[in-house]
Formats: structure tokens, C-alpha cells, sequence
């Protein structure tokens, strides 16, 4: 097989382990692209979201839904929150759960099509990412997702346009269903070639071991089986 390594990823904007673990597959690419037998690799998001219920609006904020969601005690949430900020700190990310605005991301999720339309979907992803979990900025609106993506190079009156007539709904949707036909229940899961799947915000040599597999496959060094 030729042409770049297919890295396909199922994760949710507001999944803080999809951003630390998007920042660990980027270091684990830094760290195989400096091997003597690297492939171009491919990267391309697909839709997943943890809680399709949520109302744009969601009254209340990140502890509020986790206690709901999860039937665990606020104190509970708080400690888990606080891990999780410590572990995205080890990825130079500055997380501010009490500033974070929960909310339904499915318009978020057709963004990111409309964004690899134009060839901006990494750009997309990366910046919706950060406005959720380091700035607090809402990306359940319409009007609050357009003006993410002008930062980003996208017209904001065709983002405006399309997000509201749901253009890329049925894509959002195509990928969850393929999502279910892997039988992924949680983000991040990627998948890449095609054929091995790693699921969870692994370590950075996670994704240079299987990569390197993939590399040495084409190249005929490994049995394929």
C-alpha cells in the first residue's frame, strides 16, 4: 500500500481527553517523523458526541452535568476535574473547567466538515478545542461558531449558512454510525491504516510503536496477518 498512513480519530469537542490525547499523538508524530523509515500520515476527525441530550443552553456548568450525567457527588467531580487539569498541564494545555459552557456539539461537529471541505479541519479541530476548555467560549451557537471559524480562514457567511441548514448533519451522522459499527463507545479512538485501533489518550510511544509497525509493514519487513 502506498500514499500517507490513514490516522482516522472519533473524539467529542467537549471530551478533555480527546485534547490531551490529540496533543499526545501530535508529539508522537513529531518523534516518528524523525525515524529513518517514516511515512506521510493523514489525519482526519470524525464525529462522536458523549452527550448528544445536552441543550445548547445547558444551565449549569461542567460539575453540574458530570453529577447529573454520572450520579457522583459534586466533591467527586471536583477531584476528577482537578486530575484531569494536572494532566493537560503535563501537555502544555491550560484548562479552566469553571469558565467551560457546556453545551450540545453537533453544530460544532458539522463545522468540522464544512472545515475539511476547505482543507482547514486540523486548524477547526485545534481551535474549537481550545475555545471550549482554555477560554470559555461557547460552540453551541451558530454566531459563536462562525466567528471561530473566520480566525481559522472560513467565510463566516457561508459558515452561518450551512450550519444553519444543517448541511453536513447527515455527515455528522455517518460517522457515528461507523463509530458504532467499530463498536467504539468512547473518545479519543483512532484508528489508523485502517486496521489497528488505539483507544484513550495514550502515551506518545503508543502511536510511534504503531506507526512503525505500519511503516515496516509496507515495507514488506513484518507479516501483515
Amino acid at each position: 500500500m502506498s500514499g500517507p498512513i490513514a490516522i482516522d480519530i472519533w473524539s467529542d469537542i467537549a471530551c478533555p481527553w480527546c485534547y490531551i490525547g490529540k496533543r499526545r499523538l501530535e508529539s508522537g508524530l513529531a518523534e516518528y517523523a524523525a525515524s529513518e523509515d517514516a511515512v506521510p500520515v493523514e489525519i482526519t476527525y470524525h464525529s462522536f458526541e458523549l452527550a448528544p441530550e445536552t441543550p445548547v443552553d445547558f444551565a449549569g456548568g461542567v460539575v453540574d452535568h458530570l453529577v447529573k450525567a454520572k450520579g457522583l457527588a459534586p466533591a467527586q467531580v471536583q477531584q476528577m476535574l482537578e486530575r484531569v487539569t494536572g494532566l493537560a498541564a503535563d501537555e502544555g494545555l491550560d484548562y479552566h473547567f469553571e469558565n467551560v459552557q457546556h453545551t450540545n456539539t453537533v453544530k460544532a461537529h458539522q463545522l468540522l466538515h464544512l472545515a475539511k471541505a476547505h482543507g482547514l479541519q486540523l486548524e477547526m479541530k485545534e481551535r474549537l478545542l481550545k475555545a471550549y476548555f482554555e477560554q470559555g467560549r461557547h460552540v453551541g451557537h451558530v454566531e459563536d461558531l462562525a466567528d471561530l471559524a473566520v480566525e481559522v480562514g472560513l467565510d463566516r457567511d457561508e459558515v452561518v449558512r450551512e450550519l444553519t441548514a444543517d448541511t453536513y448533519l447527515d455527515a455528522v451522522h455517518a460517522d457515528q454510525a461507523q463509530a458504532r459499527a467499530y463498536g467504539i463507545n468512547g473518545v479519543p479512538f483512532f484508528v489508523i491504516d485502517g486496521k489497528y485501533g488505539v483507544s484513550g489518550a495514550q502515551e506518545p510511544a503508543t502511536f510511534v510503536e504503531v506507526l512503525s509497525t505500519v511503516a515496516r509493514e509496507r515495507a514488506g519487513l513484518v507479516s501483515q496477518s
